[in-house]
């Protein structure tokens, strides 16, 4: 019996998150809006090789997925970067600085040998919020911001599913990491850098050889270490004074908070609350992600499967 058009199963989506230290590749079920579990690998990225090893390493993520897939594939991968034209634009940045100027859409269809026709290349940041706007914590919400905290601070505005990046509603490009704070960028307080350097400041870790990593301050602020709980609430509140503004002119109704440092919710929520009532900003909920290991997977997917460009 011959399978009507509209009742064949759509072919899975292929997509890959890069971050910072790592690159994941699934295959994403665009009915179900899910990752297929059983395709979802995750490698180790080394940020400061050579572009060529950068891309063999992503390709080689990308190859262990099973044939059978769509010929379009979405691709997360942070700023800056040419998104349109798939060129890397990472300078001073400190990471992925190999591939400033490559053509990384070119290197990654020649090491997919054939088994791409396109590549739809969207921020990380974008990615998670559209993910989580499709099915998570953002779902509902047609104003929503989403961030997430890791190395430093990504950041999305969207509108009706849809990431904004101009006009005056939003900040520069529609990132946050680009505002200041205390007289000072943004991330130079909100980042793994800021925090560490901080805790450095307020405690004996100063002098120590080994500064310990967010991840383990935040396990010293739980044990009730001082100096460690005071790194956390002055990052944070620090982010709360810095978004108010753009909450109130964006006209969020939500603000969803995903990526590493989410993990530590009990150090992140409050301080970034009453940052956001320090200056009077609007009484919005600020939720943890639903679906923060999925949420760039789905999202990459429902761009490769053409959610529009920012209005």
């Amino acid at each position: 019996m011959t399978v009507a058009p509209e009742e064949r199963t759509p072919a899975p989506v292929p997509v890959l998150d890069i971050g910072g230290t790592h690159v994941t590749a699934a295959l994403v079920d665009p009915a179900a809006g899910r990752p297929l579990p059983s395709t979802r690998i995750r490698r180790p990225l080394n940020p400061h090789a050579r572009a060529d090893d950068l891309l063999d390493a992503i390709g080689s993520a990308a190859q262990t997925l099973p044939t059978g897939h769509g010929p379009c594939w979405g691709v997360a991968i942070p700023g800056p970067f040419d998104y349109a034209r798939g060129i890397g634009r990472f300078a001073d940045v400190g990471k992925f600085e190999s591939l400033s100027g490559v053509d990384v859409g070119a290197g990654l269809r020649e090491r997919l040998a054939g088994r791409s026709e396109q590549l739809r290349f969207l921020n990380d940041a974008d990615a998670f919020a559209i993910g989580e706007h499709g099915s998570g914590a953002a779902a509902g919400h047609d104003r929503v911001i989403g961030l997430t905290l890791g190395t430093g601070v990504g950041s999305s505005f969207l509108a009706a599913g849809r990431p904004v990046h101009t006009g005056g509603l939003v900040p520069p490009s529609g990132h946050v990491h680009r505002l200041t704070v205390h007289g000072r960028p943004l991330e130079d307080t909100v980042s793994r850098r800021g925090i560490r350097a901080h805790y450095a400041r307020l405690s004996a870790a100063a002098g120590d050889q080994r500064l310990p990593d967010v991840h383990e301050i935040a396990a010293c602020a739980a044990k009730g270490d001082a100096a460690a709980a005071e790194a956390f609430r002055y990052a944070f509140d620090a982010l709360g004074r810095a978004l108010a503004p753009w909450i109130d002119r964006f006209g969020a109704t939500a603000v969803v908070v995903g990526g590493s440092m989410a993990q530590s919710w009990d150090l992140v929520h409050p301080a970034l609350t009453t940052g956001l009532a320090a200056v009077d900003g609007p009484d919005v909920p600020v939720l943890p992600a639903r679906q923060p290991e999925e949420a760039p997977l789905i999202g990459a997917a429902r761009w490769a499967q053409g959610v529009p460009d920012a209005p």
